[in-house]
């Protein structure tokens, strides 16, 4: 067991993370960060009653609300500066990224390298502050419209509160996203997603305590209680595995002149995903699929008897639910790999620097060959999209479990997880290649 202990020690690598001043540096700052956004997320909007909020919350919950309240860390329930959080950057740059397939314009602005990036990047915050204005406005209309069982939820209805509400909203959305560039920038990971990833796990605490509180009310025995969370680690190490899954196509580099001399021809790969559409199949089928029933929770018995007939059989662990949820995902997956990988542009940049797999002629026959590999892989990606994030659905449905333990959650914590590692785990491999220098440096002086 020790011996187990040191090797993984070893492997993570410790004692060099000790040593790393400018490492250590970056991830004190992606703390202080992730408390600043956690102390945001307590402070609440101005003319909101919380407890008459948390009480309509409570009772309008079930629908699209509980998975932005999911992203936002519990901000949405307690009605707070960071409501949206960064759900509208995130929708603009999902926008954006569809817009660079499709709009010419756009595209060739993405093949001008750094200079293209930085501008896509800033029509992504433009595109934000419209959306989260949009969404402030609605949030502030639909919530002069709900009382509680001992008032109304909005204090001082009117033209003022609608005005502070975008203002107050579109501000914390706009700090959080300057706020996640610089944890990029300054820090360790993306910063969006460690946002996002720090406001599920704050909230996993909740989650494991309404868990253990249902089933001492018997709503399952002890017995059932540790098979789920056997199962939920399961889930989490099979996560873990296809994530890091890939197919690696063989790439060889021809013989080159050199001056005088003949380079021997190199031997790379090109790693292909399982999961090349990583979260976002599930977060656009959740987000389709809820709307109805989310909006016939607002307009209540007022709504029409379509509307609730829509809402009855779309509601999450319902048949219909569950099948439109799976299709959606499939879509999802193979729309969204289109977008982010193509073939053809690989395959041109492959015969651009004289790449080829063998057996494989450069140029179209290797972008169909891709097409082909990544159709495939696709396929499985899917699959395992899906029964990750429907296996959920069913304990949520038989055991009513929290939100929480729902396969988006766990797939963007996973995900995170293992890219912030994977960063960690480059810096200390530069920290150390620093080191052979300065050390080889002075023996050459010597």
């Amino acid at each position: 067991m020790a011996s187990a202990a040191e090797q993984l020690a070893q492997s993570m690598n410790f004692g060099a993370l000790g040593k790393a001043k400018e490492l250590k540096s970056r991830i004190l700052f992606v703390l202080m960060a992730l408390i600043v956004y956690r102390i945001g997320t307590y402070i609440p909007l101005p003319g909101i009653d919380p407890h008459i909020w948390s009480e309509i919350f409570e009772s309008k919950g079930g629908g699209i609300l509980d998975m932005f309240n999911m992203f936002s860390g519990g901000a949405l329930s307690r009605m707070t500066i960071f409501a949206l959080n960064i759900i509208p950057y995130i929708s603009a740059s999902i926008i954006m990224q569809l817009g660079t397939s499709m709009v010419p314009s756009l595209e060739a602005l993405k093949k001008e390298g750094e200079r293209g990036r930085v501008q896509i990047n800033q029509y992504s915050r433009y595109l934000t502050v419209l959306l989260a204005s949009i969404q402030g406005y609605g949030l502030a209309v639909g919530l002069e419209s709900m009382t509680g069982s001992t008032g109304a939820a909005v204090v001082d209805p009117g033209f003022f509160f609608r005005i502070s509400t975008v203002i107050t909203i579109v501000g914390g959305t706009m700090f959080l996203v300057w706020l996640g560039e610089q944890i990029t920038a300054r820090g360790v990971g993306n910063g969006i997603s460690l946002l996002i990833f720090a406001g599920i796990v704050a909230e996993l605490p909740r989650a494991f305590v309404s868990t253990l509180e249902l089933g001492r009310q018997g709503q399952f025995n002890l017995l059932a209680l540790m098979g789920i969370f056997i199962l939920v680690i399961a889930t989490i190490a099979f996560i873990v595995y296809m994530e890091r899954a890939q197919r690696r196509l063989v790439v060889q580099y021809p013989k080159r002149q050199q001056g005088n001399k003949m380079a021997q021809g190199q031997q790379s790969h090109m790693p292909l995903k399982i999961n090349t559409a990583g979260v976002i199949p599930p977060i656009f089928a959740s987000s389709l699929l809820l709307l109805p029933l989310t909006i016939s929770g607002f307009v209540g018995a007022g709504g029409s008897e379509i509307m609730q007939t829509i809402s009855r059989y779309l509601s999450p662990g319902q048949p219909l639910y569950i099948a439109f949820y799976g299709a959606m995902i499939v879509f999802f997956t193979f729309f969204y790999t289109a977008i982010v990988f193509n073939p053809k542009e690989n395959a041109d940049m492959l015969k651009k620097y004289g790449g080829f797999i063998p057996g494989i002629r450069p140029g179209e026959q290797t972008a169909n060959y891709l097409d082909h590999v990544l159709t495939r892989l696709t396929v499985i990606g899917a699959a395992y999209l899906t029964a990750v994030c429907l296996l959920p659905e069913f304990l949520i449905r038989e055991f009513s479990l929290p939100f929480y333990f729902g396969g988006t959650s766990l797939l963007i914590c996973v995900t995170v997880t293992l890219d912030t590692v994977s960063q960690i785990h480059s810096h200390l491999i530069a920290h150390q290649y620093e080191g052979l220098i300065k050390k080889a440096k002075l023996r050459g002086r010597r």
